[in-house]
């Protein structure tokens, strides 16, 4: 029988497998992020519930990443305050992509969205 490390480095052997585990890594880090946080406070999910105004399965869904939806900017920056955090969201460039945005002109600089 392997092991879970054994399981997980045979898996990311496959590079479909590898691809989609980087894909997911960003999403999953921001939501250990909020895991961290909550810890840091000491309170339940159903304490955060009460303070953003929704439920303990809520947050329970939110913070699993299972959910059918994507939780709204407006719930995660409400889920932040209610942890004494601000949510910060920035666009970084990909490496290799650089030509991507290049040539769009729209007046405005490029500068990370706090909310």
């Amino acid at each position: 029988m392997l092991t879970h490390r054994q399981l997980r480095a045979k898996a990311l052997g496959r590079a479909a497998v590898k691809i989609q585990y980087e894909e997911l890594g960003d999403e999953y880090a921001l939501l250990d992020e909020f895991l961290k946080a909550r810890a840091e406070q000491g309170l339940t999910q159903a304490q955060v519930a009460q303070k953003i105004g929704t439920t303990q399965s809520a947050v329970a869904r939110m913070e699993s990443g299972r959910g059918k939806h994507s939780p709204s900017l407006a719930t995660l920056s409400k889920y932040a305050e209610a942890l004494g955090c601000r949510l910060e969201v920035k666009l970084i460039r990909k490496r290799g992509k650089a030509g991507t945005l290049a040539g769009r002109s729209s007046g405005r600089t490029s500068r990370a969205a706090e909310l």
